[in-house]
């Protein structure tokens, strides 16, 4: 198995708007948006689709939360030799734009997501989404699509594991890969949005606080447990843990 990290765009934000303690007054930084994709012998998995290509645009931390989209996940798999058609499983961690907003390139792919998300958005209540276009598709039922429950074995061989990390929204996952020569890797999606909030610091619009706290104390024991390298998506240290494009763990 390997494990590629694309580019999903990046954004500008004040740090508190990540914090309903306010632990970062004045303060903002450039995040990262991270995508992942993933050649398994049952098939090529693509976790997260980052922003639409159509949010470009200068990334200045005067204007608030402004965002970049990047190069486009087709142009990156095409220079990795292949096409968003040979995409067969698309896992996203939760309904947020952020992670949702290139998932229309990939009409062939099942989709993997968390039943309460999927719920949220067929109710409409699931703030920060709103634009459905990108997954009426699959929310329409001319895509294939299985609302994920609990952890789930994606493979069948505990290779890649959709984990359970609510909180954020009510059907946020994480995926843990087992890689046969890095070993685990934990991609903890947004349980955080930077390695600093691990001692227990969720922004505000998280929807449910104290599920997202037992989210975060879940990652710590599992990386604990598992000797497993951690990477949070958003953090631009972080996920140099793991080599850029068009280098891979394997």
């Amino acid at each position: 198995m390997k494990l590629w990290r694309l580019d999903g765009g990046q954004f500008v934000t004040e740090l508190n708007a990540l914090s309903d303690t306010l632990d970062y007054p004045g303060e903002s930084a450039t995040l990262t948006n991270s995508c992942f994709l993933i050649e398994h012998s049952e098939g090529l998995m693509l976790f997260d689709s980052g922003f639409p290509t159509s949010m470009c645009g200068p990334l200045d931390p005067a204007n608030g939360v402004t965002s970049m989209a990047g190069v486009a996940i087709s142009q990156q798999l095409a220079d990795l030799g292949r096409s968003p058609s040979d995409v067969s499983i698309l896992a996203l961690s939760h309904y947020h734009l952020d992670h949702t907003g290139q998932a229309d390139q990939f009409p062939q792919a099942r989709l993997l997501m968390g039943r309460q998300d999927i719920e949220a958005l067929r109710t409409r209540d699931a703030p920060f989404y709103s634009e459905l276009g990108r997954l009426s598709h699959w929310l329409g039922g001319t895509g294939r699509m299985d609302p994920v429950d609990g952890d789930l074995d994606i493979f069948g061989d505990g290779a890649a594991i959709l984990l359970a990390l609510p909180g954020h929204t009510p059907g946020h996952h994480g995926l843990l890969l087992r890689l046969p020569e890095t070993g685990p890797v934990l991609l903890c999606a947004d349980t955080v949005h930077f390695a600093a909030q691990l001692v227990g610091r969720v922004p505000s619009f998280n929807t449910n606080r104290a599920e997202s706290l037992a989210s975060i104390d879940r990652v710590k024991s599992l990386v604990g447990n598992l000797n497993a390298k951690l990477i949070t998506c958003h953090d631009p240290e972080d996920i140099t843990k793991l080599p850029a494009n068009p280098a891979f763990a394997s």
